[in-house]
């Protein structure tokens, strides 16, 4: 008895031991500081690019086949439909779109992984930076967030860490980079690489360099993108956003349409025909 006793109390103790070990290697100050809640630091609408324009103006370096593409959403759009744009069903914008930052952003760096979330529907991401490799299944479970992989550098050698470097692959359909439907390949392979790193002079601005690798673009498309860090102390988290709760687009057969205020279908757009109603019982006129 007293040898299990003891036995059972040595692997406590090492079990406490290791617990120990763990915290004691886990150095909070070699990790640049995120804390806080950080917003887009750039005015005007939700874009890839923040340098340039909405739209066609952001010059994505699309192949023809992808222009084309494009340009049929354009026009769809003109006429009044949502064209390819997912969000309007309130799936995930997926990534890059996540780094948007739609609604505040927060940032929680630990040993193995570092979260950032967003307070967007389904837009949070773990970037794991445990030297992990690539799921073997990862293109036969896509995530509209993608599967990340991190590490952290120091790039100017003082012995603290001052770069995420970010790479995320595994990403689902439907996708675009913004709401007019700049479109992205439907082979499922972007890869996505990103430089994550506060400005050396304000700590309260934190940027992040996305590079897309896609075979619908001519070359990889690079933008960056910055945040800034709400000063105010006590930053509130309204936490919920639950986009279907309002949402009064409706899609049936591929087609949107639209719920009036007394709760009744009826057409998104001009002269667009009812859903297909044959499993309903249809009433004389």
């Amino acid at each position: 008895m007293l040898d299990r006793i003891s036995i059972a109390g040595l692997a406590l103790a090492a079990l406490l031991g290791a617990s120990v070990t763990d915290a004691q290697a886990w150095d909070d100050t070699k990790y640049p500081d995120l804390k806080g809640q950080w917003v887009r630091g750039y005015p005007g609408g939700s874009r890839f690019d923040p340098s340039k324009g909405i739209g066609p103006r952001q010059e994505a370096p699309l192949t023809p086949e992808y222009q084309a593409i494009y340009k049929i959403q354009l026009e769809d759009q003109a006429k009044g439909n949502q064209g390819i744009d997912p969000t309007i069903r309130c799936i995930s914008p997926g990534m890059p779109r996540i780094m948007h930052v739609y609604s505040p952003m927060q940032i929680v760096v630990t040993p193995e992984t570092t979260h950032v979330l967003i307070e967007h529907i389904h837009d949070n991401r773990r970037i794991y930076t445990d030297g992990r490799g690539w799921p073997e299944d990862m293109y036969d479970n896509p995530q509209y967030a993608g599967y990340s992989i991190g590490k952290w550098v120091d790039e100017d050698g003082d012995g603290r860490y001052d770069t995420l470097e970010v790479e995320t692959r595994g990403l689902k359909n439907p996708r675009t980079y913004d709401a007019t439907g700049i479109p992205f390949s439907s082979d499922g392979r972007t890869i996505i690489k990103e430089r994550i790193y506060l400005d050396k002079t304000n700590p309260n601005k934190l940027y992040d360099e996305i590079t897309v690798i896609d075979s619908a673009l001519t070359r990889p498309w690079t933008a960056l993108k910055y945040y800034r860090r709400e000063t105010t102390k006590g930053p509130i988290w309204w936490q919920e956003d639950i986009c279907s709760e309002n949402n009064v687009h409706t899609w049936i057969d591929n087609q949107d349409y639209f719920l009036s205020a007394d709760g009744h279908l009826m057409p998104a757009r001009k002269d667009q025909p009812p859903p297909d109603l044959r499993y309903f019982k249809q009433t004389g006129k």
